[in-house]
């Protein structure tokens, strides 16, 4: 007997996600020095974490022997001081892409649909196929989410409905009224997933904690990856009101986030001066990556996050170059998008390289 003929059959089709290239899987490839080559294709930090955080990592690596706290009681606090709410509104994961797991395993079933932007982060759908569910993939309007089209497309057999905003892989953004007047129109049925992965980024981001207060079904969720500069430690988070959370929590693996992630997350936490410079050098960075793209004549989507969408012409052909000259950019073909290129905000140095190898590639 073969094995796949005790697989579980959706198991044989469920997508696989693609993500950005590695430095050294690039270097080995092309015969290039790692040293030598920038990595604008995964939404990382450029400045790496805080002080702060690398030194709360490096004391918790004392304890490593030891088993993490399974319950993230110390994080959850921290949180909970930090968003004056209740420590049990809080879930965490492995990264924010785990919750998005966890709601998997708590709402659907075969038969159910979940409603979702297209483009929009691949693991929305992955999640929704792997626990046998329908996608129901709503067209972006100017590259934004149409939250109209978003509720005209719930149906009676729909469990969830994700909004990330900023979006990946457009970085558009939908306004706090907006996002009220949508989650204050879904019917009970429905639960409604804010992703907030790139929010830190905003100036003023949308607060819906007045939602889960009123017992509206609202999960938000959170990630320690982007701005906090900590995605190798994969730490994220949700907040939603306490039945939401402790239902998250029933289906959450024990010893799941490390020891060192949490010490990091919680120091990260109290390094406001950091976040702060990091959303004002992403913030410049990004007006000089549209304004150079521009000068390149190539189309770009008005970002508030902190990556931009480039339209290139022959993606394939320009990512291989790039790479080729030791710059890793991420391409949109598994969005549907071949013509376009997705760049990460880098420091200034990595984006004047990233501006400069691409005029030289475009001339080929």
């Amino acid at each position: 007997m073969k094995l796949e003929a005790l697989v579980n059959p959706s198991v044989l089709t469920q997508p696989v996600y693609e993500p950005g290239k590695p430095i050294e899987d690039v270097a080995r490839e092309l015969g290039l020095d790692p040293s030598t080559i920038i990595k604008l294709a995964s939404n990382e930090n450029p400045f790496g974490p805080s002080p702060l955080a690398k030194e709360a990592a490096v004391r918790a690596l004392d304890q490593g022997g030891l088993y993490p706290d399974g319950g993230c009681v110390a994080l959850r606090a921290r949180l909970a001081q930090a968003w004056g709410l209740d420590a049990r509104q809080f879930v965490i994961g492995n990264g924010s892409n785990e919750l998005i797991e966890l709601l998997g395993h708590v709402f659907l079933r075969p038969g159910d649909e979940v409603v979702m932007g297209n483009p929009s982060f691949a693991v929305y759908k992955l999640v929704t196929l792997l626990f046998g569910a329908k996608p129901v993939e709503v067209p972006l309007v100017n590259h934004a989410h149409d939250l109209a089209a978003l509720a005209a497309a719930v149906t009676p057999r729909t469990k969830l409905v994700f909004v990330p905003s900023p979006n990946n892989p457009m970085g558009t953004a939908n306004t706090e009224s907006e996002l009220l007047a949508f989650a204050l129109g879904l019917p009970e049925h429905v639960v409604f997933v804010f992703d907030e992965a790139y929010a830190e980024y905003l100036e003023t981001p949308p607060d819906l904690r007045q939602l889960m207060r009123e017992g509206r079904k609202v999960v938000c969720l959170r990630t320690f990856s982007k701005i906090y500069g900590l995605a190798s430690l994969r730490v994220g988070y949700g907040y939603a009101s306490i039945e939401m959370a402790s239902l998250l929590n029933r289906v959450r693996q024990p010893f799941n986030v490390n020891a060192i992630g949490q010490a990091a997350a919680i120091a990260a936490l109290d390094d406001g001066e950091f976040v702060v410079k990091c959303r004002r050098e992403n913030h410049v960075g990004l007006r000089r990556l549209e304004a150079g793209m521009q000068a390149l004549g190539l189309a770009t989507v008005p970002s508030m996050a902190n990556f931009l969408l480039v339209k290139v012409g022959d993606g394939a052909r320009v990512l291989s170059d790039l790479q080729k000259q030791g710059v890793i950019v991420r391409p949109m073909r598994a969005y549907g998008m071949p013509e376009w290129l997705r760049v990460t905000v880098g420091t200034e140095c990595q984006n004047e390289r990233l501006l400069g190898t691409l005029a030289k590639v475009l001339q080929f």
